[in-house]
């Protein structure tokens, strides 16, 4: 799932650097070039940044939800699934990567605060298998731990476009 020993300071450090780097990272790029894949079978910086999204929605969506409640039991939501019902992948890059930015927001203020108990709240998921126990720092550390290889990943895409004659 993710990295365990990430602790929850850690994890704040890792969730509220992602949305400034892809935008360090694709400050200087076109519209054009940031729906541009590299080669035919990968994918453009728009579609990571859409799939980044769907993971918040669905990851953040169950951290939310483990602390409004006392130990909800979630249904397991594929972020591949849960992006076909969002227009993420229509959407131009800047106002996409705003929204995640603000979303990013509004999870680092329900984080920030958290004592060990918060990071401790925990749900049932089912839906994927076996019922599984989950947490809030789970599922946080799921969150930080999948991001990190996108944003490597926008950063190859860019270098690549760089390297493409305008």
């Amino acid at each position: 799932m993710s990295d365990t020993s990430l602790t929850p300071e850690q994890v704040l450090a890792l969730l509220a650097a992602a949305p400034p780097r892809l935008a360090a990272l694709t400050a200087d790029l076109a519209p054009a070039q940031l729906r541009t894949a590299p080669t035919p079978d990968a994918w453009s910086a728009n579609a990571v940044l859409a799939h980044l999204r769907a993971c918040a929605d669905v990851w953040g969506g169950c951290i939310v939800a483990m602390l409004a409640e006392d130990r909800p039991t979630l249904r397991a939501v594929n972020p591949r699934t849960w992006i076909k019902r969002t227009d993420y992948l229509d959407l131009d890059f800047r106002p996409s990567l705003h929204a995640f930015a603000t979303q990013r927001a509004d999870l680092l203020a329900l984080l920030e605060p958290l004592l060990p108990e918060g990071w401790a709240r925990a749900a049932t998921v089912t839906g994927a298998g076996k019922a599984l126990e989950r947490t809030v720092l789970s599922y946080a550390r799921w969150l930080a731990d999948h991001e990190r290889p996108h944003v490597k990943q926008v950063a190859r895409i860019v270098t690549t476009l760089r390297m493409v004659p305008k």
